[in-house]
């Protein structure tokens, strides 16, 4: 009598199908740069690194650290001009109170497979929308209070708001939707919302905010693409591709 064959090669087959699926584009684009320019690949994550990296040395500095915050830190309690002037560099210094590797592994692992997927000036672009919405969130949350399910208590308004971590979420979220990685950005979302459940503070919100702004850059982009792919056809040229 023959025996039935097991199920576990149908189910492992299955398995990395789907997975080709979710990551096979963008591991494949991820690959391709690499291999073609190598460390050329993505040299705006490596300027910063290196940039974090020199942060992080000059706030532990005794001479460094007024500098740092009067360049890079951000607090709802200041004016917003001054915020909006620092909130650029501010992605690049890490919070005092977590570990800088950590920032620098955010950087160098999704700032660099965003960069490569889709180029230096959109990861920034992105980057800077999502800690921008963060830092716009602080002050609109602050205001609303903590009785507000988004609120934020008025102490939230002199914590120091620095780090790559909304920027990172934020640029996860945008190359998930370009490479149509659906399951891995609500992944993504999926955990911020546990985390903001877990750990109700700032820089959960913040990550929220950035998913929504994210979120919300996406969907103009989608329909600017479908509306441009509508006018090509109807003239007979080929849809414009970003």
């Amino acid at each position: 009598m023959s025996t039935p064959a097991p199920a576990r090669p149908a189910v492992q087959t299955r398995i990395a199908r789907l997975a080709r699926r979710e990551w096979g584009p963008l591991y494949a684009t991820v690959r391709d740069g690499i291999a073609e320019r190598r460390w050329r690949a993505a040299p705006m994550t490596l300027a910063a690194v290196c940039l974090t990296a020199l942060f992080q040395f000059t706030q532990n500095q005794s001479w460094g650290y007024q500098f740092v915050q009067n360049i890079g830190s951000v607090r709802a309690e200041e004016p917003l001009w001054l915020s909006l002037l620092r909130t650029p560099l501010s992605i690049f210094v890490p919070a005092l109170d977590l570990p800088v590797w950590g920032a620098l592994a955010q950087i160098l692992l999704v700032f660099g497979i965003a960069e490569i997927c889709v180029g230096w000036w959109r990861t920034l672009v992105v980057g800077y929308v999502a800690t921008l919405a963060g830092t716009l969130y602080a002050r609109v949350g602050i205001e609303w209070g903590p009785g507000s399910p988004l609120g934020l208590p008025a102490s939230d308004a002199q914590v120091v708001d620095t780090g790559p971590s909304a920027a990172v979420v934020g640029l996860a979220v945008y190359v998930c939707w370009r490479y149509r990685a659906w399951f891995t950005a609500g992944l993504v979302i999926a955990v911020m919302v546990v985390e903001v459940l877990v750990k109700n503070n700032l820089a959960g919100k913040e990550h929220l905010a950035a998913i929504a702004a994210v979120v919300v850059l996406c969907a103009c982009s989608e329909m600017l693409q479908r509306r441009g792919g509508r006018a090509s056809s109807g003239s007979g040229l080929p849809p414009i591709r970003s």
